[in-house]
């Protein structure tokens, strides 16, 4: 695949700003083209937020996410917003911890417990924003866990870098099985189909 454009969204502070220029970041450690940019309500800390990605070995001419390829989900509202309205072959991943009324309409479609891992493993929801960064990018496929590690470990708050890179290890892990799971039920699918 040529470029990806991700839309990570959720509400402010859950931290995916930082994580989209992770993501972007670790595009660049891999030599790719990018364009990131971010947005946030009126609200900011609680107000919906959505942070849009794109990378690629093609020139990028319009900066922005019109037709996403992922669309990240951590509230409600945000699923409500941005999940709503997605073409069907683009890849829908929700928490859903944070996102509980979902009628997806993509057939690539992930629901998976991002905060509940995160406050499983380390007592809060700080860096869920890294798990749900690591889940995305795994799913993808298009970055090495290499490029994105390294972009965890230059951009992480001082005093998180070791929690954010085991939150990374967490969400990628999740993100390849979720991912594996969906290639079994999609080749079972066919296989009922002939």
């Amino acid at each position: 695949m040529a470029m990806q454009k991700f839309l990570l969204t959720g509400t402010g502070g859950q931290g995916l700003i930082l994580a989209a220029i992770m993501l972007a970041e670790a595009g660049i450690y891999a030599g790719q083209n990018v364009a990131q940019s971010q947005s946030y309500g009126p609200e900011a800390r609680g107000g919906a937020s959505r942070a849009e990605v794109i990378i690629g070995d093609e020139d990028i001419y319009y900066p922005k996410v019109e037709r996403p390829d992922f669309v990240l989900t951590l509230s409600q509202e945000a699923y409500k917003k941005y999940g709503l309205h997605l073409d069907e072959e683009a890849i829908l991943i929700v928490d859903d911890t944070q996102v509980t009324e979902v009628k997806p309409r993509s057939k690539n479609f992930y629901s998976l417990p991002i905060t509940k891992a995160v406050r499983a493993h380390f007592g809060s929801e700080q860096s869920a924003n890294v798990l749900a960064l690591g889940v995305v990018a795994s799913i993808s496929g298009y970055l090495s866990m290499d490029n994105v590690l390294q972009s965890v470990k230059h951009r992480a708050p001082k005093g998180t870098t070791e929690q954010n890179i085991k939150a990374l290890e967490i969400g990628w892990k999740m993100g390849l099985k979720a991912r594996e799971n969906q290639n079994n039920k999609h080749s079972q699918n066919e296989g009922d189909e002939s």
